[in-house]
């Protein structure tokens, strides 16, 4: 099995495409065979689709924190009024959607991790309406992104305690962004340059809950990461490369994971959790 980004693109050579490659690993280490596999992925979309779907309905959080940021956003998108173009501002929207799902400890999957859950559906909607994906496509956009996920997380980490957010937004967007551009009919090349201009863009991005609930940033970190997977996408399909090779900018997230301070790595003991209002809303949730 691929233990990098290097030899994920060398391995997929040997077969038809990325997701195809993935199956085999997956095959290999589950025992389970590709139509047991390919309906566990086929669940995993339904369950993305639906968690879109159903924070789209603008439902508040248990604690009232977060919900209806992202039926406000589509509510601006329709009005045609929007800024950054439908395409990525309805990326950001579906992110939201799905983080503010999380926060109402509704069904969302974890992808990588439940805090980054929006990134790689908001880019997924946003490609099958611009690249008008099929079903099966879709489902091979899945397991691409989960190729490039499982080599980051062989070099690095996609957990907020250990590596703040850039692991985990950032490993997602990364995941988001490669996974696009194979799907546009970029080169595995183009994808990893796609990984590198993520990461190296999120690079120190601290993690810091306030009340230490996935929450606040969170949702809206999902929108910007996105965001950032769209725009890295299509600037690595516009032939933008990297000066560093993205195994080693993936070290380099790791690398300066490690040497953040625990406060900012999901303890909620620094960044925006510790601000007055920080402190604040904690003391009104556990008093």
């Amino acid at each position: 099995m691929f233990k990098n980004i290097e030899e994920l693109m060398e391995d997929a050579k040997n077969y038809p495409s990325v997701a195809e490659l993935m199956i085999a690993v997956e095959i290999e280490q589950t025992g389970r065979d590709r139509a047991q596999i390919w309906s566990l992925m086929e669940r995993n979309l339904t369950t993305m689709l639906d968690s879109v779907a159903k924070g789209l309905q603008g439902q508040k959080s248990l604690t009232g924190l977060t919900g209806g940021d992202a039926k406000l956003m589509e509510d601006y998108i329709q009005s045609g009024k929007s800024l950054s173009g439908d395409v990525i501002l309805g990326a950001a929207r579906d992110a939201v959607a799905v983080n503010e799902v999380n926060a109402q400890m509704g069904l969302i999957c974890a992808t990588p991790t439940a805090g980054s859950a929006g990134c790689l559906p908001g880019v997924l909607t946003s490609a099958i309406k611009t690249l008008n994906l099929t079903h099966e496509q879709q489902i091979e956009f899945l397991f691409t992104a989960g190729a490039f996920g499982l080599a980051i997380a062989n070099n690095a980490t996609i957990s907020g305690a250990e590596g703040g957010c850039q692991a985990e937004v950032g490993s997602a967007s990364a995941m988001a962004s490669a996974a696009l551009v194979l799907a546009a009919g970029g080169s595995t090349e183009q994808a990893g340059y796609a990984i590198a201009l993520v990461l190296q863009n999120m690079l120190g991005l601290i993690c810091d809950p306030v009340a230490g609930l996935v929450e606040i940033p969170c949702v809206h970190r999902n929108a910007m990461g996105a965001s950032q997977a769209m725009i890295s996408a299509d600037m690595a399909l516009a032939g933008v490369k990297t000066v560093i090779p993205v195994d080693e900018v993936v070290n380099t997230m790791y690398n300066v994971g490690r040497s953040l301070p625990a406060a900012f790595r999901e303890t909620a003991e620094g960044g925006l959790a510790q601000t007055p209002t920080g402190r604040r809303v904690m003391e009104e949730i556990f008093g």
